[in-house]
């Protein structure tokens, strides 16, 4: 079979991270004949070099290439497209790892765009990655119009007959950012770029070590030196205009603005901030015009003018101000609705006073100006924040606690001014999501995990994300566990900040149905049993209980069903065979979709006579009853031992 996929993973003492990433690449589920992975050993010393060799000797479609050490990333990833055999080539750092149809699905995808590069959704754990990017599927995107410009790590997959044709390479040596030149150009150049977003392709990961090149401190003169080549890269390949000025702008907001703000800023040492800055303001003088600083955010562009007009010490003091500014986000319902977890919240931006507040007589910032000092910075902002609320928006993010793997969920959203004490006005969102458990992963079902829910807030210039939480002292009350789409979901706050999050599919005991009393059950004759649960069901749902003798530990499984009550409990009536059950105490439980059998915590005490069955709680055993049968079992288990012996 034609290979389609080249995997290309330049590796230096990865340590133990290759491992995970080995494994993703080994289980993808695209078949083995029709991709390879190749390693290029950039002289590794811990050990790594004799592992991967143990795995190529192992797996036929995987291949080691092991070179002298070049410093960086540049010449390994070279080295691997010129072996690469494949139709397509992707790139993966020796210390992340891939989704499980990672590369079936990002192949498949561009071959029905006809795409030269494939973005796959990302996950970072403990990494910043582009959320804006993946809300939604880009078959054919462009630097105009998606925010592609946001992903320039190399994790993409490129076709190789556009690498040869462009003779696109990465920039080899010791050097900063050859990523960013190499994924701009390829954004540029490409025939169709394609961003696959409901499907988490790509793990970017934080080691523990935090040994990731992107988090070791820099040297800020070879930095922005190389930074400036991926300046030429853009104005060697777009004309002067609005797009230029807008592509510009990812390198002044992110690797400038953003980088010399709030507490970010605030937790360099002096001297270093210094330097980081002088570099900057050369820069910012001498690649970026007017335009480019325009279409920033009032923060931003606060924050560009003072690097412009080379005032450190502005600088600094406003960041002092920033760093209070913070989105809070508060759940003032959660319930289930007709199989859709409707959650309602409020939110808006605190400073370190309290509530943002805005006034209508405020003054509004200057087109290319800088503000005089930081009272000023805050009263532009608060206009600006006035003057685009109608704009403003809060999205609820479902973000997997194990994985990172995030999705937006749909969200019904109203603004409203409301007037604080002091005569100003406060910027509040009152939103309700919808979290529909058969389609809120992108449209797939949300698989067995903890989920937290986040909620992303951008006002008057700023997006920050929040937790949703902590829920008030008035705290709106949880609903129960539900089963829907075949997931048992509950939700709960977080012991640490009572935020809202989502169990799935891992809640047993906290499903509530240990709490339950002979008042919740009833028999209506000796073959029929019916108990009210504290279980969510959107319909009839088929379901299993569980008859366990507590003498002998036989075990019966009757069908069962579960109908919706009163919008927070379910009923559940199952046949009983009086006649198997007669002169037996039962322990009963419920089958849930997942295969577990969580305890009902009633007894079926059956009787001699026909309808002689009586439900009885399943109290716990009293520390003297629980000290009788751990004697007996080991006085069971001696006993085995000496039968054993004599024999």
């Amino acid at each position: 079979m034609p290979v389609k996929v080249s995997v290309v993973v330049p590796v230096y003492n990865p340590g133990p991270y290759i491992e995970d990433c080995a494994a993703s690449l080994l289980n993808q589920s695209l078949p083995a004949d029709a991709y390879e992975v190749i390693f290029v050993d950039d002289g590794s010393t811990d050990g790594t070099s004799a592992r991967l060799d143990e795995l190529a000797a192992q797996h036929a479609h995987v291949k080691v290439l092991h070179q002298e050490n070049s410093g960086w990333s540049g010449r390994p990833r070279n080295v691997g497209i010129d072996a690469a055999r494949g139709e397509f080539v992707m790139f993966v750092d020796n210390d992340d790892h891939l989704g499980h149809e990672a590369l079936e699905r990002m192949y498949d995808y561009g071959v029905a765009n006809k795409a030269d590069v494939i973005v796959g959704k990302m996950a970072g754990k403990g990494r910043p990655v582009p959320v804006e990017l993946f809300r939604r599927n880009h078959p054919h995107a462009t630097v105009d119009n998606a925010p592609l410009i946001d992903s320039l790590t190399p994790h993409k997959m490129l076709r190789r007959s556009f690498l040869d044709r462009t003779g696109l390479r990465f920039r080899e040596g010791r050097r900063r950012l050859e990523d960013h030149v190499f994924v701009t150009e390829a954004y540029l150049r490409a025939d169709n770029v394609s961003v696959l977003s409901d499907y988490v392709c790509y793990y970017h990961v934080k080691r523990d070590d935090a040994a990731n090149a992107g988090f070791q401190r820099f040297d800020p003169v070879g930095y922005y030196k190389n930074l400036r080549e991926a300046l030429d890269v853009v104005e060697r390949y777009s004309e002067p205009g609005p797009l230029r000025d807008k592509l510009l702008r990812r390198w002044l907001r992110v690797e400038m603005a953003d980088r010399m703000s709030g507490r970010r800023l605030l937790a360099m040492p002096d001297d270093y901030r210094r330097e980081l800055f002088r570099e900057i303001h050369a820069v910012v003088v001498e690649r970026f015009g007017p335009g480019v600083a325009a279409g920033l955010r009032p923060g931003q562009r606060i924050v560009a003018a003072l690097l412009r007009e080379d005032r450190y010490d502005d600088l600094v003091a406003f960041a002092e101000w920033e760093a209070g500014v913070r989105p809070r986000s508060v759940p003032t319902a959660v319930e289930w609705q007709d199989g859709i977890l409707r959650v309602g919240l409020t939110a808006e931006y605190l400073t370190a006073d309290g509530p943002l507040t805005v006034t209508t007589d405020a003054p509004r910032p200057a087109a290319d100006g800088a503000p005089r000092d930081a009272a000023e910075a805050a009263a532009w902002l608060g206009a600006a924040a006035a003057d685009g609320f109608e704009r403003a928006t809060a999205d609820l993010i479902l973000r997997d606690r194990a994985t990172a793997a995030s999705f937006f969920q749909p969200v019904e959203l109203t603004r409203e001014r409301v007037p604080a004490e002091d005569g100003s006005t406060r910027l509040v969102l009152r939103a309700t999501a919808g979290v529909d458990p058969g389609t809120a992963a992108g449209g797939a079902p949300l698989y067995g995990g903890l989920w937290d829910m986040f909620v992303r807030v951008s006002l008057g210039g700023w997006t920050k994300e929040c937790r949703l939480g902590p829920a008030p002292e008035q705290a709106p009350a949880l609903p129960s566990a539900g089963i829907v789409a075949g997931r048992v979901v509950l939700p709960y706050w977080t012991k640490q900040g009572r935020n809202l999050s989502l169990d799935v599919d891992r809640a047993v005991k906290s499903l509530g149905l240990h709490r339950l009393t002979p008042a919740d059950a009833a028999v209506s004759d000796a073959e029929t049993l019916t108990v009210a649960l504290p279980l969510y069901v959107p319909d009839s749902t088929a379901a299993t209980l569980r008859l366990t003798a507590t003498a002998s530990g036989r075990t019966l499984d009757r069908p069962a069903v579960l109908t919706p009550a009163d919008g927070v409990h379910s009923l559940l009536e199952a046949s009983i065979p009086s006649r198997e059950l007669r002169n037996t105490v039962w322990r009963t439980g419920l089958g849930l979709p997942d295969g577990r059998v969580p305890a009902l915590a009633l007894l079926l005490r059956v009787g001699r006579g026909r309808g002689d069955v009586e439900v009885v709680r399943a109290g716990r055993p009293g520390p003297l009853r629980r000290l009788v049968r751990v004697a007996r079992r080991a006085l069971r288990a001696a006993l085995g031992r000496t039968s054993t012996g004599r024999a």
